[in-house]
């Protein structure tokens, strides 16, 4: 069984080590290969912490010994990893930024306590954009996070690295997190379940500097089954992965194209797109849901409020006045954009996303879940949302281009169904539905987002796994 670890399911490899089949330091040496050995072509990690992790392994192997199967925690002994903006004790925390002194995190963040506390052990950290401001995971400190259906393309962002990670079985799980859609967007870039919960139910998830509280933790799995079991674990006594065993009800399913985005940047949706929800159209239908066009109206005035908010946190961050010319473009834009900006714009745009959570939600109201393509491009090149074109390799900060603008308008093009979700505290689901090479695992992958009422996390992760994900 060690040899073909990668291939076991998260549950799977859950239920060998807590029944004994395999040991904690068995998995951890696995992976820990895989990732030597996948790692320099897919850039999904930027630190691996091989020594803490086996010593950690070794810990849970002793616990093991002295505990019976039913005592030990729900991850006893899995290997995982975290994006490399959430601090691990001893471990350098980038942030994807060459503006910041790299130093060791003195304690952890509360999402790291928390799934230590659940059993995990973390083989390093992995691949984000700066600051995680970006649908793409890519910077100016580590090679670029790739896509390992195919290495040319990004996978996504803001948890690309992690998201590459799961599905080049670099690790057999993952936490994200979502505060624009950084779950959900590097999900279905990457073929996987990536879950946005809904606000407040992962409070250990959430992130300071984000006056909006958009961010959310949230799992990547291959399956609905593994996403289940990582919610179990952020959310303990939660029943996530038990509630997968009842059928959902049937459901009424509103589809819609419409976005938050389209009157300041019009998009068509590639057919690529239109292909994975007509995928998921069908999948829905044949499980009993009933489907039906919902016309959503968002106010136009969401784009600047939304952009004003997701950026207030980069604008207060400690960064040395002499080290700002090492920021990208984008972020050296708007973090001077938004140290501009006078309180009462921020409280402004503040209020004004409040009201449009209210008139959404009861939009949304209306149907039992929302569908809509979980992007509307394939994955891009890596290189594109910057125009660098390099290919991949890093680029000295002279020679990054700088139209920050653009970067910008091409990531709301690509992803424009996924910030309003974190607006509105709902949570949605990312589901790998279609292949654009006609079956599983050939071309890229493409996906539907599902978005629920509050509190449909299970509901969400049912339907997933109905639809044999």
């Amino acid at each position: 069984m060690p040899e073909e670890l990668h291939s076991l399911s998260a549950v799977e490899l859950r239920n060998a080590l807590r029944g004994g089949q395999v040991s904690a330091v068995e998995a951890a040496e696995h992976f820990l290969a895989r990732i030597e050995e996948r790692n320099p072509l897919l850039g999904a990690f930027i630190t691996v912490t091989a020594e803490q992790a086996i010593e950690q392994a070794r810990a849970s192997d002793a616990l093991h010994v002295r505990s019976r199967a039913g005592e030990l925690p729900l991850l006893h002994g899995m290997p995982l990893a975290f994006k490399d903006l959430t601090d691990v004790a001893g471990v350098v925390t980038t942030h994807g930024s060459a503006a910041l002194d790299h130093k060791p995190a003195p304690a952890d963040a509360p999402l790291v306590a928390q799934l230590r506390e659940a059993g995990a052990v973390s083989l390093g950290k992995t691949q984000v954009p700066e600051f995680g401001l970006t649908a793409y995971s890519e910077n100016r400190i580590a090679p670029p996070s790739r896509n390992p259906h195919a290495p040319s393309r990004s996978s996504g962002g803001s948890s690309g690295g992690s998201a590459a990670a799961v599905a080049a079985g670099l690790v057999p799980l993952a936490p994200g997190t979502d505060g624009g859609g950084s779950v959900r967007i590097p999900a279905a870039a990457c073929g996987l379940v990536g879950l946005k919960p809904g606000r407040g139910v992962v409070p250990s998830g959430e992130s300071q500097g984000d006056p909006a509280r958009l961010v959310v933790a949230g799992p990547l799995a291959r399956t609905a089954a593994d996403a289940a079991l990582m919610m179990d674990a952020l959310v303990p006594d939660s029943g996530h992965l038990a509630a997968l065993e009842r059928e959902p009800v049937k459901l009424r399913i509103g589809v819609t194209l419409d976005s938050p985005w389209s009157a300041t940047f019009p998009f068509t949706p590639d057919q690529e797109a239109l292909d994975a929800l007509a995928a998921g159209e069908r999948l829905l239908e044949h499980a009993g849901h009933t489907l039906g066009e919902a016309a959503i109206r968002y106010d136009n005035r969401y784009p600047d409020a939304f952009t004003t908010a997701w950026t207030a946190g980069v604008g207060s961050a400690r960064i040395s006045p002499h080290r700002e010319v090492l920021l990208a473009p984008l972020t050296r834009t708007f973090r001077r954009r938004a140290q501009q900006r006078s309180p009462a714009k921020l409280s402004e745009a503040l209020a004004f996303l409040r009201q449009f959570q209210h008139d959404t939600v009861a939009q949304y109201a209306e149907w039992d879940l929302m569908l809509m393509p979980a992007l509307a491009q394939t994955p891009r090149p890596v290189g594109w949302f910057t125009g660098t074109g390099h290919g991949g390799e890093r680029w000295p900060s002279a020679q990054w281009p700088g139209d920050a603008d653009g970067d910008y308008r091409k990531q709301c093009e690509f992803a424009p169904w996924s910030s309003m979700i974190n607006v509105c505290g709902l949570p949605a689901i990312s589901l790998p539905v279609h292949w654009t090479g006609g079956t599983p695992g050939q071309g890229l992958p493409m996906g539907i987002q599902l978005v629920g009422p509050k509190g449909s996390e299970e509901l969400l992760l049912q339907v997933g796994h109905q639809l044999g994900l």
